[in-house]
């Protein structure tokens, strides 16, 4: 960010941020190869738990929330043959809107490249009483490439009995393989469709969490065995799984953010070997 952006952002008491980052594949090896930040979003380097050809990245972003008229813009693309997984140290929050400049927003922009694969895992976003969320999130396959992800998102405070009763919170989510959709998510919950969709028996039911974990686009279908394994391993009714087309879509909804990505964090234990070749390898800073 130029000097002049960034004071003009502090007077709007607004602080964007945006970071683009790419990977790309050196013999056997992936790499970060370009690392472009503006405002606090960054990563500091890449790791790699489970050899050269895999690295793992965390995104950091230091104020730790997102307030009225702030964006956060991520784009990351893997070039072809790229391995990469990428995380976050801690949830994301967005914060009860101001009356000013009320909506705070976040777009990521995923782009694999032939032969690439990424897993996404972005803790739960929590969005506070008030806030008025703006969330797009689209990925784009080439032929071979594969990808896991997840979203969770908790609606209010529910340890501290504090309920999304104010706001509105919109939410797109699109992975497109060469053009052509393959899973397509889509939410807006305002004062006009708060009851509806927050309480109604055809939406959360009045849960606070619900999230959604993706896997594919799988060549075959998945072994009877496997399937059996992923039903076994869904937690109580909370969570369920099926198979459309060539993806992988598993569903959570309850009232613990941890639970869902324990819920996930088991799909991916059982899957990323059939789709990745490779067993689970969680990232360090989960165990912090």
């Amino acid at each position: 960010m130029t000097a002049s952006l960034a004071r003009h952002a502090a007077t709007a008491g607004t602080w964007p941020a945006s970071l683009e980052l790419r990977v790309n594949r050196r013999g056997a090896a992936s790499r970060l190869a370009r690392c472009r930040h503006s405002g606090p979003l960054y990563v500091q380097r890449a790791f790699y738990p489970e050899g050269d050809d895999l690295a793992h990245l965390y995104l950091l972003h230091p104020p730790g929330g997102i307030v009225s008229g702030d964006e956060l813009c991520v784009s990351v693309t893997c070039d072809d043959g790229a391995r990469t997984l990428l995380t976050t140290p801690g949830a994301a929050r967005m914060y009860r809107a101001r009356d000013t400049l009320p909506r705070q927003s976040q777009r990521v922009r995923l782009e694999l490249r032939e032969g690439a694969s990424l897993e996404w895992f972005p803790l739960e976003t929590i969005v506070f009483d008030g806030a008025c969320v703006d969330m797009t999130t689209d990925i784009n396959l080439a032929a071979g490439s594969r990808f896991i992800g997840w979203e969770v998102t908790c609606f209010g405070l529910p340890a501290a009995g504090v309920p999304f009763a104010r706001g509105s919170f919109r939410q797109r989510y699109r992975l497109c393989r060469d053009g052509e959709p393959l899973f397509v998510d889509a939410l807006d919950v305002d004062a006009r469709h708060r009851a509806a969709l927050l309480d109604g028996p055809a939406a959360l039911r009045g849960q606070p969490v619900s999230g959604f974990f993706l896997a594919g686009p799988f060549a075959d279908a998945l072994p009877e065995e496997l399937r059996e394994a992923l039903r076994a391993a869904c937690e109580g009714m909370h969570a369920a799984l099926t198979c459309t087309g060539p993806m992988v879509v598993g569903r959570y909804l309850g009232g613990s953010a941890e639970a869902a990505r324990r819920q996930f964090t088991r799909w991916w234990q059982l899957l990323r070997p059939a789709l990745l070749g490779r067993e689970a390898c969680a990232p360090r800073i989960w165990l912090t």
